[in-house]
Parts: C-alpha cells; structure tokens; sequence
C-alpha cells in the first residue's frame, strides 16, 4: 500500500476515534491537518487540541495501529504546533455528533443537548477533560458537558 494514495489514508485515519471522545474520529476533530507521500513514506500532521493534551499518545498508537493493521508500514507521524488547533477545525456535521453524543459543541452559550435549552448553568469550568466545562440545564436538570470554543 506505499503507492502514495493519501485518499487511502485519510480514510482510515476517519476510522481511529478520538480516544476521549469516541463518537468522532482524530479526522473530524480536526487534529489531523496533512498527509503527503514523500521519498516513499506517508507523513501525517497532527496538531493536537492543546500542548499539553494527555490524548496525543492514545491517538498515536491508535493510529499506528491502524495504518499497521491495513498494511501501511512506512510512516511518520508529526506533531505540529503552529497554527494552533482551534474549534473552528471541525465541521458542523462533527458538531452534531457531539450533540448526538450528549455534548454540547462548541459555540458562545452552552446549549443543553438533550432538550436544546439555551438556559444552563456553569458548574465547572473543566469537564472530565480540559478541554470541556460542566454545566446544568435549567429547564430539563440534566447535566452535561460542553465543549469549549477555543
């Protein structure tokens, strides 16, 4: 498989789940930003969402293990830095699957998944990872977390 198809391998890394968030892939989180075919090896860039953010190494092994399980063994993959990831990396389709996940996708107001209220409460500004806070609906008393714009 090292006939440089990068459409390939956009492909399978669309089927690594982010490990923090299963319900999308490392591809629609937008943490992979290239992948290019030089001197016979894919090289694929991942930014990750934060510098210091604890997925960066489950979502390396997960996709070494799935370019290793489709036969694609000459690989390199590079962490960059600059341009920071931001939320506007992910497409509105994403956005929904957060929603249909029970996370509220980033935007200004934290809007209640499960009922679609615009009428919550802050209760922490971090979630079970840094990059999502914890808040309460007001109208239907679920919590849930909401993905930080960022």
């Amino acid at each position: 498989m090292q006939n440089g198809n990068t459409n390939k391998i956009w492909e399978l890394l669309n089927t690594v789940p982010d490990p923090e968030i299963p319900a999308i892939s490392v591809v629609e989180l937008g943490v992979i930003r290239n992948v290019i075919f030089q001197e016979n090896s894919f090289i694929i860039s991942i930014t990750p969402t934060y510098s210091g953010c604890p997925a960066v190494k489950a979502f390396q092994d997960d996709i070494k293990i799935c370019l290793k399980e489709n036969g694609i063994e000459n690989f390199e993959l590079k962490i960059v830095y600059s341009p920071a990831w931001t939320t506007d990396w992910m497409a509105e389709e994403t956005k929904e699957k957060l929603r249909k996940y029970g996370i509220s996708p980033p935007s200004e107001k934290a809007i209640c998944p499960q009922c679609n209220s615009k009428s919550t409460t802050l209760v922490s500004e971090f979630g079970a990872t840094a990059c999502k806070s914890f808040h309460k609906c007001n109208d239907c008393l679920e919590p849930f977390e909401h993905f930080k714009c960022i």
